[in-house]
C-alpha cells in the first residue's frame, strides 16, 4: 500500500474505482481489508474509493501516546488533504463512524455526503452496552488461543445465515492473518471509544446523512443508530432487518447501493 504524509504521521491507503472520491474509515481492531472484496467492488463501479489504516495499524505510523476520535478524524482529514480532495463522500462503520461524525462537525466542508453505520454518539439515550457479544474473544485472547479469538469476533460480528458459511468465514480469517494489528493499538481504540460523545454537536452536521443500523447487531444496539439519526437535522436512518453489526459483509450490493443513492 502506498503512504500519504497525512498531517504529521503516514498512512497507509489504497485507491481504486473511478467516479466521485468515497473515503471508508474503518471500524475497531479493522484494517483497510475489513472492508471485503465484495464490497469494495461495488462501491469502485460508483466511485473512487479511498480505504485507508489508523496509525497504529499495518503499514502507518506506529501509534505514540493516547488516541482520541478526534484525533483520528483529524488524521481522516489530512489524508484528504495528502491525496489533494478537496470534497469527499464519507462512510464510517462502528469506530469508523464516529470519527466521520467528528469529521463532520468540524470540517463539513469536505463532506459531500455522509453515511454512518452500525455505529454510537454517546449521551443521553446511547447505549455503549458491556460487551457481553465480545466477552468470548476477550476470554479467547486471555487464553492466547487466536483460532478460537477469531471464531469468537466472527460470531459477535456477523448474522445468520452468513455466519455459518464456511468460505466467508474462512476469507475473515485470511483478512485477519494477513495484517494483524497489535494489541496496544486496539486497546487504545478501545480507550478513544468509551470517550467518544458527539450528541449535544450533531445537531450542528448539515452534510446529507443517513445511518444504517442491523437489527441483530451485537454490538452496538440498533436504538444507536435511530438516536444518531433523530440528533442530525434531516438524517435518514435505514433499518437492516436481520443483519449484524458487518453488514457490509452479509450484504455488500445493498450496503453499496444505499451508499450511491445518497450520492445521487
Amino acid at each position: 500500500m502506498p503512504l500519504a504524509r497525512a498531517g504529521d504521521i503516514d498512512l497507509a491507503y489504497e485507491a481504486g474505482g473511478a467516479g466521485e472520491p468515497l473515503l471508508l474509515i474503518m471500524g475497531l481492531g479493522g484494517t483497510a481489508l475489513h472492508w471485503g472484496t465484495p464490497f469494495l467492488d461495488a462501491l469502485r463501479a460508483r466511485f473512487r474509493v479511498i480505504a485507508y489504516d489508523h496509525r497504529g495499524v499495518g503499514e502507518s505510523s506506529p501509534l505514540e501516546g493516547k488516541l482520541s476520535i478526534a484525533q483520528m478524524a483529524d488524521d481522516a482529514a489530512n489524508l484528504l488533504a495528502a491525496l489533494g480532495i478537496e470534497r469527499a463522500h464519507v462512510l464510517g462503520i462502528s469506530m469508523g463512524g464516529m470519527i466521520a461524525q467528528e469529521l463532520a462537525i468540524a470540517r463539513a466542508d469536505l463532506l459531500a455526503t455522509l453515511t454512518i453505520g452500525c455505529s454510537y454518539c454517546g449521551g443521553p439515550g446511547s447505549d455503549l452496552g458491556d460487551f457481553a457479544a465480545l466477552q468470548p474473544l476477550f476470554e479467547a485472547l486471555q487464553a492466547g488461543d487466536f483460532d478460537r479469538a477469531v471464531r469468537a469476533a466472527w460470531e459477535a460480528n456477523i448474522a445468520p445465515p452468513l455466519v455459518d458459511d464456511d468460505a466467508a468465514f474462512a476469507e475473515f480469517v485470511r483478512v485477519g492473518a494477513s495484517r494483524p494489528i497489535p494489541p496496544a493499538t486496539v486497546i487504545a481504540q478501545l480507550a478513544a471509544c468509551r470517550g467518544h460523545d458527539t450528541s449535544d454537536r450533531l445537531g450542528s452536521v448539515t452534510t446529507p446523512t443517513q445511518v444504517l443500523h442491523g437489527t441483530a447487531d451485537r454490538i452496538f444496539a440498533p436504538l444507536n443508530g435511530e438516536l444518531i439519526a433523530s440528533l442530525i437535522p434531516g438524517a435518514r436512518f435505514e433499518r437492516l432487518e436481520g443483519r449484524g453489526h458487518l453488514f457490509f459483509w452479509e450484504i455488500p450490493d445493498r450496503t453499496a447501493e444505499l451508499a450511491g443513492e445518497l450520492a445521487a
